[in-house]
């Protein structure tokens, strides 16, 4: 039987409108057909989803939205690799043959690159329909799924085309965890721990005291980490729904990890497993600026190891590999790479001023440890 646990509100009121909407966590909801009912009411659906996730969800979701209403299915290959314009091409042909219309309302069945892709479409789609996010990934559930970004990667670098498109409504059906890959869950778990690293330090000592219950992924347990983590995502989005201040301190780790992704090839290393590492880049030289203490950058350490999660750089990566593929990252500005740092543990700094010289240091001592 479904159950929602929890509803919490992404407000984005504007003068033209309240585009504000829900992220509804709980158990079952993918098979809860009164909760899109809710959301729907008659409309017709472009249901994206990819190769591994489809044969598990898709039918169910199907089911939940019933026989009566115009489902167009599409099925994507599955990875990184095929976020890209291709994908879009033949999420929008599939609509445009099933002749769907403004009223239609594309769902997104996947992780993130699911999430950013369908999103992104929906954007283009007859210059915008509405969507929703069916996150099935940790990653995806604590933040992809949550903010309104969406787009594809280009060779220059990642999500570098696309647009803010807000969704209709987030579902988190926490029962799609059981079928995650212990790589992908530990992949999501690197998302959480960022929003203690930047934005509260009781949320990083509270994960940091229940990692056992983590791992073993006891429901309370995840359910309680998910919840929090999107209600601090939700304050920020709401506050800076563009990335014209705050929003931009949930890039920590981000900078560098997109910068390993690139150099190592897109699905080479997951997005959350490059994201943990840039976390500890920057933690490293957030300590050798004495921001924070060192025992910060232990605990994160410790913490991410207990979910095999990597904390060292890739060896053939050194300073002038990671500034050569950071600097087309979208978070330039006026030709200066925008890092995020610790000036504490929960409270996060934007930093311009990262020297060559910096990086390598940290990545040097980083590679001895690990």
């Amino acid at each position: 039987m479904p159950t929602r646990s929890h509803t919490l509100q992404v407000e984005l009121a504007s003068e033209s409108a309240d585009r504000s909407y829900p992220i509804v966590i709980g158990q079952d909801l993918l098979q809860d057909a009164g909760l899109f009912d809710e959301l729907l009411i008659d409309r017709p659906v472009v249901l994206v989803s990819n190769d591994t996730i489809s044969p598990l969800y898709a039918a169910q979701v199907c089911r939940a939205l019933g026989e009566a209403r115009q489902v167009t299915q599409v099925v994507l290959p599955d990875g990184e690799v095929h976020k890209n314009l291709e994908s879009i091409d033949l999420i929008l042909s599939a609509a445009l043959a099933d002749k769907h219309e403004r009223r239609t309302v594309f769902l997104a069945l996947g992780g993130g690159v699911v999430g950013d892709l369908t999103g992104f479409a929906a954007a283009c789609f007859l210059r915008g329909v509405d969507f929703i996010q069916l996150p099935t990934t940790l990653l995806a559930q604590v933040d992809s799924s949550v903010g309104g970004k969406t787009g594809v990667n280009h060779s220059a670098g990642k999500n570098l085309i696309g647009a803010f498109h807000q969704p209709l409504a987030v579902l988190i059906d926490l029962q799609t965890l059981r079928t995650l890959p212990a790589r992908e869950y530990a992949a999501g778990i690197a998302e959480i721990i960022k929003y203690g690293c930047i934005c509260d330090a009781g949320f990083f000592d509270w994960l940091t005291s229940v990692s056992d219950g983590l791992v073993a992924r006891r429901d309370l347990v995840l359910a309680e980490a998910i919840k929090r983590s999107c209600a601090i995502k939700a304050r920020v989005v709401a506050a800076d729904e563009r990335e014209a201040g705050v929003r931009a301190h949930l890039n920590f780790g981000h900078t560098f990890g997109h910068a390993i992704e690139k150099v190592q090839g897109y699905g080479e290393w997951l997005h959350g497993e490059a994201v943990a590492c840039g976390m500890v880049i920057a933690t490293k030289i957030s300590v050798n600026r004495g921001y924070i203490l060192p025992e910060v950058l232990d605990r994160l350490t410790t913490f991410l190891e207990r979910f095999n999660l990597p904390i060292s750089p890739p060896p053939d990566m050194d300073a002038d590999a990671f500034l050569a593929a950071m600097a087309g990252d979208k978070k330039v500005a006026k030709g200066k790479i925008r890092y995020i740092l610790l000036g504490s543990l929960g409270d996060a700094i934007i930093a311009d001023d990262i020297s060559h010289h910096e990086i390598g240091d940290a990545l040097t001592s980083l590679v001895k440890i690990g």
